[in-house]
């Protein structure tokens, strides 16, 4: 009986992995809000989109330092001015 290779997921890799799904939920959800943002002419609306932005701007910076010290390479995620 030949065993098989597979190689099991480290528990860090598997929290390396879930940092990138939330980098990338985060970034999708920035993306969102600026478009959001864009098209209203509400002002209440407008003031809503601002403090989404805000919100999720500091999510994603939060995600992409704790990234950074975990040394991942996310060349194709770059910050948000």
């Amino acid at each position: 009986m030949i065993l098989s290779k597979k190689k099991e997921a480290t528990y860090e890799e598997i929290q390396r992995d879930h940092l990138l799904q939330d980098i990338v939920k985060t970034k999708n959800a920035l993306d969102s809000a600026y478009s959001n943002f864009d098209n209203v002419i509400d002002p209440d609306l407008i003031d809503c989109y601002i403090y989404e932005v805000n919100a999720v701007q500091k999510r994603y910076k939060f995600l992409l330092e704790k990234a950074s010290k975990l040394n991942m390479n996310l060349d194709l995620y770059p910050e948000t001015p």
